[in-house]
């Protein structure tokens, strides 16, 4: 029986890449590479030069992903896929999706020196604008990949006046194809993402490798309360109908109805926004806006929160005399990894002497509309103090060439 000479990740090189990407930022809020933008472009370019450098074939396709291709020795059979996305939030880290792709390109550097050839093709993927855009929408690229661009989505706007489907086109993708997925389910063997864990985990467990059993469900509500401003000296204390304070008690009341559903399993609810108006010193507030993020691995629990808080709202902004209204600014449906790809990882890690934990993600990533249409897993490997989305994000380069193997 031949023996195949086993691959070996360069780390020092995938650790150069890491750095060279993350150079691509805007100088004034590092680390900044926001989908759409000229910077992201540049990332994109370099990404591009560095995959066919590698022997890969790339395009972008018709939802803006960039796509490097390394045939397999069955042409014929559908892709092995793996990757994540290389846009950043304001001020975010250089690790957050950027190591899903540059790990996945860096393995497939060490099978080809390793004389491996895999039977299926292998796609790296960097999705479009896995982060919330200036339009609204996030995981732009994955939810075209899977059919979840709505005409509505892609008619929402940025600042500027661009819409969704303008931004794609300029990012060299044809929006008019987004009305049927770009793949459908069997035309991807499986799908695999390495990504940060985002949190405190596997750090503090000292656990190198996380095995995702599954994404949560989460949804996104947005409130106004409308008061009614007035004078802060002149206006009686039993006379306000002060916005910001019942948006408080809300604040408060979201808190204590997420505290108290985390302990029948895993539920979390976030007022992240808040907006006040007129927002001046001497000024009674009239009108605050706030969001409501709501996740959870059960929709049940998902639609019984929901439901207390608007409850909960109503009692509030009733007692106070002031107005309330709510819409849903969008939901996305967890995914649940696929068993065999999850014991596959774990066997990978195993014989390479890696411990592994297994976790639920409490975050959304690509995978969760990639497992719409082809078997997917996730690896986490641990980021210090959990910290994410941040110029402080850090990973360690020996945990990520870990990954990667």
């Amino acid at each position: 029986m031949t023996t195949l000479p086993r691959p070996r990740i360069d780390a020092t090189r995938l650790w150069t890449d890491l750095e060279e990407l993350a150079a691509r930022t805007d100088p004034a809020r590092p680390y900044t590479r926001r989908a759409f933008t000229e910077v992201y472009l540049e990332g994109r370019r370099w990404l591009a030069a560095r995959m066919q450098e590698a022997g890969l074939q790339t395009r972008v396709d018709e939802g803006g992903n960039l796509i490097g291709r390394w045939e397999g020795t069955e042409p014929g059979l559908p892709p092995l896929m793996i990757g994540s996305h290389t846009d950043t939030v304001v001020g975010g880290g250089r690790f957050d999706g950027v190591i899903g792709v540059l790990g996945a390109l860096e393995a497939v550097r060490a099978l080809r020196e390793a004389g491996v050839r895999l039977r299926h093709p292998l796609e790296v993927v960097d999705f479009l604008a896995e982060e919330p855009t200036d339009y609204g929408p996030s995981c732009v690229g994955s939810q075209a990949l899977a059919g979840g661009l709505t005409p509505e989505m892609l008619a929402q706007v940025n600042p500027a006046g661009e819409t969704l489907a303008e931004g794609i086109r300029r990012m060299g993708g044809d929006p008019d194809a987004l009305a049927r997925p770009l793949r459908r389910r069997g035309e991807v063997a499986a799908y695999l993402e390495m990504h940060i864990e985002q949190g405190p985990v596997l750090e503090r467990r000292g656990v190198p490798i996380g095995i995702v059993t599954g994404i949560a469900s989460m949804e996104w509500h947005r409130i106004v309360v409308e008061g009614r401003a007035g004078h802060a000296g002149t206006t009686p204390m039993d006379l306000r109908r002060d916005a910001l304070a019942a948006a408080a008690e809300i604040v408060l009341a979201v808190e204590g109805i997420g505290r108290e559903l985390a302990t029948r399993g895993h539920f979390v609810a976030t007022v992240g926004l808040l907006v006040n108006e007129p927002n001046n010193m001497n000024v009674v507030p009239g009108r605050v806006e706030l969001t409501v993020d709501l996740r959870s691995h059960d929709e049940g629990q998902l639609a019984e929160g929901w439901k207390r808080i608007r409850g909960a709202v109503e009692g509030i902004c009733r007692s106070r005399g002031v107005k309330w209204s709510a819409r849903c600014m969008g939901r996305a449906q967890g995914a649940q990894a696929d068993p065999l790809v999850m014991e596959a990882l774990e066997e990978a890690a195993r014989e390479l002497g890696h411990a592994t934990l297994r976790l639920a993600s409490g975050a959304g990533h690509d995978a969760m509309h990639v497992a719409r249409i082809a078997p997917m897993g996730m690896l986490f490997i641990p980021c210090r103090d959990g910290l994410s989305h941040c110029p402080e994000e850090w990973a360690e380069p020996a945990d990520i060439a870990r990954g990667t193997e």
